[in-house]
């Protein structure tokens, strides 16, 4: 399994987040080393902040308006 790091981010950064009118913003997914977008998914707030906490991606699903994680 992969190694999970949290990230640490003020709220004040945060803040800054514009997300759009069904309060959701997109996620990109890139492979490390090369840059390569694997995927785009979306994140609403809680899951965004869930994200940087766990360090682990958690998306928020759209169409089964319920949280994911891939894999």
């Amino acid at each position: 399994m992969p190694a999970v790091t949290p990230i640490a981010v003020r709220d004040a950064d945060l803040a800054n987040v514009k997300y759009d009118d069904a309060g959701l913003v997109p996620a990109i997914v890139q492979e490390h080393g090369t840059g390569e977008i694997l995927m785009m998914a979306w994140m609403n707030e809680t899951t965004l902040r869930r994200t940087l906490e766990e360090g682990r991606t958690v998306f928020w699903s759209r169409s089964r308006q319920e949280e994911w994680r891939k894999g």
